[in-house]
């Protein structure tokens, strides 16, 4: 089993459900599905540009990427409907826990002027994203190898109700939050 999924079982469970009065383990919040995600807005002039991401981030999940395509035709961004525009892997159960892991436990203290996530990243249904500048701060990608740095986005989707049950469900698996200020 894996460390985060450990962790949920024998300490977070309890504690949440002590802290919100759940009279039922099912209402305990938990992780559902870490959606990560690239947007490449050049692969509208270079193909290459999107394979050379969809790498990237199959590298950095471990899971096979599907390209994600152009809902609307925009003319000012030379975009039409059907366009390959970005790419994104859904993680769920063993790889999910195994890839939160390594995002709270080596990916993250890689961030430089790292002081924590943000508190405001929640979307007000329980689910929380991150963005990240780089790819290059996950250890999977070798920096001479790379022909571009790129941003990526991590959703992390949870089956709690508000952002303040998510918040704790992600302190409590070890999410490194930001300090309020004094």
């Amino acid at each position: 089993m894996n460390r985060i999924k450990e962790k949920f079982t024998s300490e977070a469970r309890a504690s949440l459900s002590k802290k919100f009065g759940y009279k039922n383990m099912h209402q305990v919040p938990q992780l559902n599905k870490i959606v990560v995600s690239m947007g490449v807005g050049q692969a509208t002039q270079n193909k290459a540009i999107l394979d050379n991401a969809v790498k990237d981030i199959e590298m950095i999940t471990g899971r096979k990427a599907i390209v994600t395509k152009a809902r609307k035709s925009i003319s000012n961004f030379k975009l039409r409907q059907g366009m390959p525009i970005g790419c994104k892997v859904t993680l769920r159960d063993e790889v999910m826990y195994e890839f939160f892991d390594r995002l709270i436990s080596i990916v993250i203290p890689r961030i430089r002027d790292f002081h924590g996530v943000s508190v405001q990243a929640f979307d007000g249904r329980g689910n929380y994203s991150i963005g990240l500048k780089e790819q290059t701060v996950f250890p999977e990608i070798e920096y001479d190898k790379i022909d571009a740095i790129r941003g990526l986005n991590i959703n992390i989707v949870t089956t709690a109700k508000s952002d303040e049950e998510c918040r704790e469900l992600l302190s409590e698996l070890g999410m490194p939050f930001q300090k309020p200020e004094k």
